[in-house]
């Protein structure tokens, strides 16, 4: 039986944009370049972690108390209220800002572990966590949610007679 892999609309979205900033290899997520890229001012200093938006003025603040790995995870969460959410979340009504939030969440996985990065690593390596950890610059356990959305987007073309299905098993 032949496996497919779907993409959400979330991870075509970030790949997508990855690429035409020229973000094409684990090497490129360096949180300086997509700064540049997205013309956004990157602050590093021993403070909780936030971003602002004000005007055309952009910026993400890393704590760097937190471990290397943490820090680069916080990033790609901050970045992603800079690129996909407006409004102030201290001015909006509390299930606008949880979703603000598990929108943010969601989109570390994708924007920290690329779908256009992954073609060349082998996911039957035993060490596959390990290796794409040491690659991607994130924790095991960010590895091992990307790999679990991974498996459950996959699906069998035969099981569903050939057709584009959005049902996954």
């Amino acid at each position: 039986m032949e496996t497919y892999y779907k993409p959400t609309s979330l991870e075509s979205w970030i790949s997508l944009r990855y690429r035409q900033k020229n973000i094409v290899t684990p090497d490129d997520l360096v949180e300086d370049k997509i700064c540049f890229a997205y013309n956004i001012f990157l602050k590093r200093w021993a403070k909780p972690s936030h971003s602002i938006e004000t005007g055309n003025f952009k910026m993400i603040s890393i704590d760097t108390s937190i471990d290397y790995y943490k820090q680069r995870e916080e990033f790609y969460h901050e970045l992603c209220h800079i690129l996909r959410h407006a409004g102030r979340q201290i001015m909006m009504p509390k299930a606008f800002r949880e979703l603000q939030e598990w929108d943010a969440n969601n989109f570390v996985k994708y924007a920290a572990i690329p779908l256009h990065m992954l073609r060349g690593f082998d996911f039957t390596d035993s060490n596959i966590i390990s290796i794409m950890s040491d690659s991607f610059k994130v924790t095991p356990q960010l590895c091992e949610e990307r790999l679990l959305k991974i498996k459950n987007n996959l699906y069998y073309k035969e099981a569903f007679n050939g057709k584009n299905s959005n049902v996954f098993t």
